[in-house]
């Protein structure tokens, strides 16, 4: 990052490095789903059942290097918010080159969702989009994040995660029942499951904050 550049950090057709990622991977593996960054066939997918052209505020749990971050905000309105949670400092270190001032780059745990959102002056999301792979934590603390997308949803939001292993189902249906929908991304690698939950109750207008 050049301080004396006078042009925006922010390319919104950017796209996330595979090197960058595979490093990443070879840095954190026990928190990347794979070596590959997503497709932009599985971007459109997550895009389209998140329905994010009508959402105000957004979080992103594990957005990595930040492909789907940059995909994420060429979607959202230009009064929308976008949260990111990322546990890797490597990781939030290259969100950081994402200069949006509708994104909130935040270094931390999904677990601590609520604690988050208060910190950044945020009400509760109408999406969370989650891209950190179940399948790879302990099953409390996959069942902790369940519990706080659930408790930290706006009535009627969405809750959309994308996986290659069918984990996110067995521990979130519990807390949040059935998933509404399941589909699956073939042309990405490797395939990838989306699955989306609704929280009962009606939508209320998000607070974007400050």
């Amino acid at each position: 990052m050049d301080g004396e550049s006078s042009s925006p950090k922010y390319d919104a057709t950017r796209r996330t490095s595979p090197l960058a990622f595979f490093r990443g991977f070879l840095r954190e593996p026990a928190q990347v789903g794979s070596v590959i960054p997503s497709s932009r066939f599985l971007e459109n997918r997550i895009v389209d059942t998140a329905d994010l052209s009508s959402a105000r505020l957004v979080v992103e749990l594990g957005p990595g290097t930040g492909g789907t971050t940059r995909t994420f905000l060429r979607h959202l309105g230009p009064d929308a918010r976008l949260l990111s949670i990322e546990l890797s400092p490597w990781f939030h270190e290259l969100l950081g080159e994402i200069d949006d001032p509708r994104f909130i780059n935040h270094l931390g745990s999904a677990e601590d969702l609520a604690e988050i959102l208060a910190l950044h002056h945020l009400g509760q999301p109408d999406v969370v989009i989650s891209g950190i792979p179940f399948s790879k934590m302990p099953e409390p603390v996959g069942t902790a994040v369940a519990q706080a997308v659930q408790g930290c949803l706006a009535g009627g939001g969405r809750f959309v995660a994308y996986q290659f292993l069918g984990d996110v189902a067995r521990i979130t249906c519990p807390v949040m029942g059935p998933a509404a929908s399941t589909s699956l991304e073939l042309l990405n690698i490797p395939p990838m499951r989306v699955y989306r939950w609704f929280k009962p109750g009606e939508s209320e207008p998000a607070s974007p904050g400050s």
